[in-house]
């Protein structure tokens, strides 16, 4: 009795697919828990594709993706500066590996290696951007001209902009361009995230260099009807309203079924990443009485039955999560399932289910 994500493979497949014919620069991003597929799942989807490179977070994500892609790999979390020594090292013999630069003081220690004769990795260089999350300075004509300077010394594959996921994009990256431009930097490649496949075909019919697009979210969850996730109920239990229930023993609030079903906070069932209530005073007290009845289990689960969401009966444990099910309801027996809307990128399922593919039933 499973936590199971459902995976329609040639709906899945026909969605990058159609996402490759209008973008073919795109570099596939593969990090992370691999959106909820798996990483070497979503590597032998690049493998398929045929896509030149694929792109990970970080170094320790490398192993997986080249067991089944032979191409070049970008990873995306930028040289440590102080460590620029050791990373050349480690990439001594790995000419398809990209790393990613994003400290003029990083930058100016490849060019020092490379005027001693030191083989240095191919680079990507990112520049800063309103996201503030790594990146050289370009708004500082003197930043430009240093970074002009040495990008002259040292063999780069393009510069990269990850831009925000909202706001004004394409203008940022219009205005890096055109500073890049005054300042004569040939970018070569530009490498970019977060722009949609409008924005990115308007880029690069205005620039001169390709566009890489580097997309994670839009190529392995742009057709959201192509998987279902589902918990299998464990025990049935009669429920009547006043009784004790749980780690702690709260009192339930109606009659009906209590029912523990697979899939618990290991799974990443009911876990939330912060919410934005920065001047909004209702928005604020909104998430304060939400945080307080989500750690109760006094509030709605993510899993669903018979077209109806559930509470919970207790916070959510390890594996398992306790729900109730209305009297109105006909009860589950054990052995069904019960739907459940997951965040794709923090999930972890104990079986990934193969619908209508070319593979048997995988176990991730």
């Amino acid at each position: 009795m499973t936590f199971t994500l459902y995976l329609d493979e040639p709906a899945w497949q026909a969605q990058q697919d159609s996402l490759l014919r209008e973008l073919p620069g795109i570099v596939p991003v593969v990090k992370g828990n691999g959106y909820g597929m798996g990483r070497q799942r979503l590597a032998r989807q690049c493998r398929r594709l045929g896509v030149p490179c694929v792109a990970v977070g970080t170094p320790s994500e490398v192993r997986d993706v080249r067991s089944e892609h032979s191409g070049d790999v970008l990873i995306l979390q930028p040289m440590v500066r102080d460590r620029v020594d050791a990373a050349v090292a480690q990439t001594a013999d790995k000419p398809w590996l990209i790393r990613t630069v994003a400290h003029l003081e990083a930058l100016a220690r490849l060019a020092a290696l490379a005027s001693q004769g030191v083989a240095t990795p191919r680079v990507v260089v990112e520049l800063d951007t309103p996201v503030h999350r790594h990146g050289i300075s370009w708004q500082d004509a003197a930043d430009l001209r240093d970074l002009r300077d040495l990008l002259a010394h040292v063999p780069h594959e393009g510069i990269a902009l990850h831009l925000p996921i909202e706001g004004p994009r394409e203008s940022v990256a219009h205005e890096v361009l055109d500073r890049m431009a005054a300042a004569r930097i040939d970018p070569r490649t530009l490498w970019v995230s977060h722009l949609g496949k409008r924005e990115v075909q308007g880029l690069a019919a205005r620039v001169a260099v390709p566009v890489r697009p580097r997309i994670g979210t839009l190529l392995w969850h742009g057709d959201r009807s192509a998987w279902r996730v589902a918990g299998t109920v464990l025990d049935v239990h009669p429920l009547r309203r006043g009784a004790a229930v749980g780690y702690r023993g709260r009192r339930a609030s109606t009659s009906g079924s209590l029912i523990v079903v697979s899939g618990g906070t290991d799974h990443a069932v009911a876990l939330r990443g912060p919410t934005n209530t920065t001047g909004n005073w209702k928005r604020r007290l909104h998430a304060m009485a939400s945080g307080v009845a989500h750690g109760s289990g006094l509030t709605l689960s993510p899993f669903s039955w018979q077209g109806r969401r559930l509470h919970f009966a207790d916070v959510p444990h390890m594996q398992v999560s306790m729900l109730v099910v209305p009297e109105e309801l006909p009860s589950p027996r054990i052995g069904d399932e019960v739907e459940c809307q997951i965040r794709m990128t923090i999930a972890t399922f104990d079986e990934i289910r193969l619908v209508g593919g070319s593979e048997a039933d995988a176990v991730a």
